[in-house]
């Protein structure tokens, strides 16, 4: 008989004990049951295949950084930041959730802002939150932490949808690019800048009863050329009204123009001076 989950170090013992005898029998050993990941993740390979592609080449790569709470107080608006270092070649970055009902959260094309994003998202039980980086050589890198919670972010309705305030505000964009800001505990400046955008919008996970799912799926920021900076497809996983930072090299010039849609069709298109 396998231990109760009242008993969780002990029930993870005899887990690791048994996959140890089954992987010696078979000739693999644990690392290669779960292809390396440093979670040991049972739904990890079937993540790679599903969101990355079946023949993807993988890497689990420090420079891949994501930074979140060791426990979210607040499952419906878990604070995520995704940053990468010194790799070049950046084509997108993937969030994935290993333990949500949903589990891809957004896919980031940086085309020329810097590879990096911060947003909130809901989280339905303690798991991995990862971000796989692809490069030009077709290679993902990953990188991650764990989140514990104690859940239900994915399957309660928001605020907005609770209280009906939600369609008098729907779509509506704000926004702010901040300058760069002196390097705290020196006197070195940091260079570029970064975009803050909030979306209106109650991004319903549809896994609520009655309510179907309805959020925000693509947005992309222009510049005054109607140049593109940046392109961001979003999933239902991502938190009630949204809010996303950005950073780039340098100031983009200008007014910068948000254009996107939702999955009903409804159009985005704002501009932030």
């Amino acid at each position: 008989m396998f231990p109760s989950s009242r008993h969780p170090v002990l029930a993870s013992a005899v887990l690791a004990i048994a996959l140890a005898a089954l992987s010696a029998v078979a000739g693999t050993t644990v690392a290669d049951l779960f292809e390396g990941d440093p979670y040991q993740s049972h739904p990890w390979p079937d993540m790679r295949r599903e969101f990355l592609g079946r023949d993807a080449r993988t890497v689990f790569d420090e420079r891949v950084q994501v930074k979140g709470p060791a426990f979210a107080e607040d499952p419906m608006n878990v604070p995520i930041t995704v940053s990468v270092r010194d790799l070049p070649g950046i084509e997108r970055i993937v969030v994935l959730v290993d333990r949500n009902p949903i589990r891809k959260v957004l896919e980031y094309q940086p085309v020329s802002a810097l590879p990096s994003v911060s947003f909130r998202f809901k989280l339905e039980q303690a798991s991995p939150v990862r971000a796989a980086v692809r490069t030009a050589d077709g290679v993902w890198h990953i990188g991650g932490t764990w989140v514990d919670s104690a859940g239900g972010g994915c399957t309660v309705p928001g605020s907005t949808r609770k209280d009906g305030s939600w369609s008098q505000t729907l779509g509506l964009v704000s926004g702010r690019v901040f300058e760069a800001t002196p390097v705290p505990g020196t006197e070195e400046v940091a260079t570029g800048s970064r975009l803050r955008l909030k979306i209106m919008h109650p991004m319903d996970t549809g896994l609520v009863g009655g309510i179907p799912a309805f959020y925000v799926n693509r947005l992309s920021v222009r510049d005054s050329g109607d140049r593109e900076l940046l392109r961001l497809q979003t999933y239902e996983p991502v938190s009630e009204n949204p809010v996303f930072s950005f950073d780039f090299p340098s100031k983009p010039a200008g007014t910068l123009r948000i254009v996107g849609t939702d999955n009903n069709g409804n159009r985005i298109d704002a501009r932030l001076e």
